[in-house]
């Protein structure tokens, strides 16, 4: 369980094969090793993976082919900037909102432009996740917890970033055409869920 507030914009240092299939990530941080170490959870651009491997400065995670074929993750490569994030300690403040580290889909940024002192993104979203979108709720895209500040038609949000969040995370590099990982709000999954199995009643 993720709470979508990035902790370290990591790099892509190697991007290898399976030959089974799936891929073997390694990336670069500046988490301590104590603070990840062989088997624990970590959001890569807001993809829960598990850690197989542990360097001084790098980790390794395991990639499956569901994973690579549903996020951007397979499209990586190495020096590719990631945001990081470790699971939520049991008891912490919850600062974003709770995210599974689970995608659900690929968006992509259709534009973006100066609004104050922060910028304005229109993003594209999966037409099957719209239903789960709401104004001023909450979405995570590449890990990061933001809030919807419009929906547009029916495949569009708009979203306000701020200086910190463009600072903190590879937002801040991001440009349109760029492909973003979606994980819609778990709670608006549930309800949609709940709805869809009571209609079959």
């Amino acid at each position: 369980m993720f709470t979508g507030l990035v902790e370290d914009v990591g790099r892509i240092a190697a991007v290898n094969p399976i030959a089974e299939g799936g891929a073997r990530l390694t990336v670069a941080t500046r988490f301590a090793d104590d603070d990840l170490g062989h088997g624990a959870s970590i959001a890569v651009d807001g993809a829960c993976l598990t850690v197989v491997g542990r360097d001084l400065d790098t980790f390794t995670s395991d990639v499956s082919v569901e994973t690579l074929e549903r996020t951007t993750l397979g499209r990586r490569k190495p020096g590719d900037p990631v945001n990081l994030e470790r699971p939520l300690a049991l008891g912490e403040r919850l600062g974003g909102h709770l995210v599974l580290g689970h995608i659900d889909g690929v968006g992509r940024i259709r534009s973006r432009e100066p609004a104050g002192d922060a910028q304005r993104f229109v993003v594209e979203i999966p037409r099957q996740l719209m239903a789960l979108v709401v104004e001023k709720g909450s979405i995570a895209l590449d890990g990061i917890s933001l809030t919807v500040n419009e929906i547009i038609g029916q495949d569009a949000i708009s979203l306000m970033i701020i200086p910190e969040t463009l600072r903190a995370t590879t937002f801040g590099a991001r440009k349109p055409g760029d492909p973003l990982n979606v994980e819609a709000d778990i709670l608006g999954k549930h309800v949609a869920r709940l709805l869809a199995c009571r209609s079959i009643e």
